[in-house]
């Protein structure tokens, strides 16, 4: 049976900080605000489509924390980056919110950062990786929208990543559409919290796993 997801805290200001999960092992989701968090979120949460997808990005205003069941370690959907729309007043909220968190949540394992596969590398991609490596937080590449793209294009997208992140590892591809890549993401979450892996898994043949 696949984990399951429950959203057990909500978080909009950095002193709510205080009454969420920060001790749990977790990995936290950042990326833009359109490369699909949302609907990576409820792929993984199956039927019950826990994230709201809005035809506007930027509308994820909180820090969210999903429970995995039955491992026991969170999700951690971070305010989506980059959305030139919003006032730069709500975009400095949203960084000094994430920043608080990144800097203050001691169960941290990883950061899983989500990246457009039909884009090539953006600035706020990089600063975000570089930012990480500084700061000693593993971070997991994930490519989205893989469905959108041909073998040789999504080849191509990950030896860049790959390269820019100084990894031997390369980056797992998604698609929340037809589910590529949901096993091999599910595998690396558990790895990245210290966790066997299931003995039910199913191994993916997605370019996903090195």
């Amino acid at each position: 049976m696949p984990p399951s997801l429950t959203l057990v805290s909500t978080v909009y200001t950095p002193a709510q900080l205080r009454d969420a999960p920060l001790d749990a092992p977790q990995v936290a989701l950042a990326g833009r605000s359109n490369v699909g968090k949302s609907s990576l979120i409820n792929r993984l949460a199956g039927a019950k489509k826990l994230a709201k997808i809005s035809a506007t990005p930027g509308k994820t205003r909180s820090i969210n924390f999903y429970r995995v069941e039955p491992d026991g370690y969170y999700l951690v959907d971070l305010p989506g980056y980059g959305y030139a729309r919003t006032s730069k007043v709500e975009r400095a909220k949203w960084a000094e919110l994430i920043e608080k968190y990144l800097a203050d949540a001691p169960g941290l394992k990883a950061v899983a950062v989500l990246l457009d596969s039909r884009l090539d590398p953006q600035a706020l991609d990089m600063e975000m990786v570089s930012w990480l490596r500084q700061s000693g937080v593993p971070a997991l590449a994930v490519l989205t929208k893989a469905d959108k793209c041909s073998q040789r294009d999504l080849a191509r997208r990950q030896s860049q990543w790959r390269d820019l992140m100084r990894s031997t590892v390369s980056p797992l591809l998604f698609s929340a559409v037809s589910g590529k890549g949901t096993e091999s993401l599910w595998k690396r979450l558990r790895e990245a919290c210290d966790m066997p892996a299931a003995d039910d898994a199913a191994v993916e043949t997605d370019g996903g796993t090195p």
